[in-house]
């Protein structure tokens, strides 16, 4: 199995860029495609981007293509550089990871974070 670690939520001002982290640790990282999700307040958890095990293969949601970057590094780490943030944004973004390939589904994924809140005000 892996453990996942989210980092680098926090408050921004709408317009403004913040960078999400997620560190993996257990089996071997590199097997592993990963994505991030959010779920805001009465909502339920929303796919927002997935990245292969490569990083050679992107894959994002309508409502944040353009604005946000998912990759991964060499080591254990995988980033969501996030920019133009929108109020609409607010929510908690967790990490998941999975042994299959590319999705856009909660049940596609195995392995989840914590969870890091981030708050877009107006």
């Amino acid at each position: 199995q892996v453990q996942l670690v989210e980092s680098g939520g926090g408050l921004v001002q709408a317009g403004g860029s913040l960078r999400l982290s997620c560190a993996a640790s257990g089996r071997t990282f590199s097997r592993y495609i990963m994505g991030w999700f959010r779920q805001a307040p009465g909502k339920e958890r929303a796919f927002v981007a997935a990245i292969s095990r490569s990083g050679g293969s992107t894959l994002y949601a309508p409502s944040v293509k353009g604005r946000f970057t998912i990759s991964r590094d060499n080591a254990n780490n995988m980033y969501l550089q996030m920019n133009s943030l929108k109020p609409e944004d607010t929510a908690r973004y967790y990490c998941a990871a999975a042994e299959g390939s590319l999705g856009t589904s909660v049940t596609d994924y195995k392995y989840w974070g914590q969870g890091t809140q981030v708050t877009v005000s107006s």
